[in-house]
């Protein structure tokens, strides 16, 4: 007993707090507004150590390897592992949205009466040239040092990573300094986790007061498929997923390990915020340092399997809406395309709320009055969606060390253990 309280503490005492905050707001609505402050103030201090802790974990991560060939290996392992996964996602998004039809049956006239006046769209477009600079670069070192241009302080990290490694000893110092501080802003993660069971319950208890009267029942249907398909993919594709990654072992140690990964996400509604506890049970599980320290903050910008799938059902709503068939195989073709286009590359822009949904739009010639219409199923969405979207990094991380280390790689360590 005392060994199963040590283990699972954190995640009773975290499901304590979100059913407490989840009942409350079933219960009370917007009055519990009142205790969103405590909720703000951990997502303040998760966001606040965010930006050290990415950098010094990558950094530190890429600048301690002294092979070349690993940091190759790694990096290009990353980017197949991303895309693979991402188009299974797609695939099977397609093929749920298929069988499952949940865009029919939908209450136009209730659903034109919320669309209101679209805030934040841009008036001029620019090239798919210019936004890809503006996704991976910023114009002043000092808009690296914030979360919306995670994707620019990544790039800083990988390069000041590399920089650090290719120097060899003339920058043992500043290796030292990266490393010691990875260790420094993991422990105040550390710290902040304390927290968590109160933050996180206060967070939850806003979300359900606020939200929960919003899920109109034109899209509920929407809603519901799309749940159905979270759980598919959380329990059935990750659990594939870790089996190939470590066998029987690969699959027991994820779910020992996935339960905080999952709490966080569903919680915060947020990959960035998800990223410390993402590292630590990735690295409980037995992924190696540099592998969980290089995929889990790449991965929470740039592999997004639930922004795939909603890539998808939002251009078969617009399908459906605009009369176009959504089965032959050139609609497929161009659905699942599409949903991978979001998910893996759109969804990473700075500030781009409204981007992937523009996309969508402007590739088909939709007219841009539909803008609101896809913004909805964002919102109604946006919870499961960050569920696959950060949990499934703790799998692609593991089917990565699969990659660079070899097959038995979980076996090693149980055994050096």
């Amino acid at each position: 007993m005392k060994d199963f309280w040590k283990n699972y503490r954190s995640t009773l005492l975290i499901l304590v707090g979100l059913i407490l905050g989840g009942t409350a707001g079933a219960i009370w609505g917007t009055k519990v507004d009142v205790v969103k402050p405590l909720g703000d103030l951990f997502l303040n201090l998760m966001y606040m150590i965010l930006i050290p802790l990415v950098f010094f974990s990558i950094s530190s991560s890429i600048g301690s390897m002294t092979e070349v060939k690993r940091l190759g290996k790694i990096l290009s392992a990353t980017l197949g592992v991303f895309l693979g996964t991402a188009l299974v996602s797609a695939i099977l998004g397609y093929i749920c949205v298929l069988v499952f039809k949940p865009i029919q049956g939908i209450d136009m006239s209730s659903v034109k009466s919320m669309m209101g006046t679209v805030k934040g769209a841009s008036s001029s477009s620019s090239s798919p040239l210019a936004q890809i600079v503006a996704t991976f670069t910023v114009d002043d070192f000092s808009k690296v040092l914030s979360k919306s241009n995670m994707l620019s302080l990544i790039v800083v990290s990988v390069l000041v990573g590399i920089a650090t490694s290719a120097s060899g000893k003339a920058a043992e110092p500043f290796t030292k300094v990266l490393a010691a501080g990875n260790v420094v802003t993991m422990r105040i993660v550390k710290y902040i986790m304390y927290y968590a069971p109160i933050g996180l319950g206060c967070f939850f208890a806003t979300v359900i007061g606020n939200l929960g009267a919003e899920m109109v029942g034109s899209y509920l249907r929407t809603l519901v498929i799309y749940i159905g398909y979270t759980a598919f993919y959380f329990f059935i594709v990750m659990s594939c997923y870790a089996y190939i990654a470590g066998g029987r072992l690969g699959f027991r140690k994820l779910w020992q390990n996935i339960g905080i990964p999952a709490i966080t996400a569903v919680a915060t509604s947020s990959s960035a915020a998800s990223i410390p506890v993402n590292l630590e049970y990735t690295k409980k599980i037995g992924v190696t340092s540099d592998i969980a320290d290089t995929v889990i903050p790449l991965g929470a910008n740039v592999h997004k399997d639930g922004s795939v799938v909603g890539g998808i059902l939002k251009t078969t709503f617009l399908f459906v809406l605009f009369g176009k068939s959504i089965s032959t195989p050139k609609d497929a073709l161009l659905i699942i395309s599409v949903g991978f286009l979001v998910g893996v590359v759109m969804s990473a822009i700075p500030g781009g709320g409204f981007v992937a949904e523009t996309v969508i739009i402007t590739i088909f010639g939709f007219p841009m009055t539909a803008l609101p219409l896809i913004l909805i199923i964002s919102e109604i969405i946006d919870i499961p969606a960050t569920l696959l979207n950060s949990t499934s990094n703790v799998t692609s991380a593991m089917l990565i060390t699969r990659i660079v280390e070899g097959k038995d790689w979980l076996q090693r360590l149980v055994v050096s253990k």
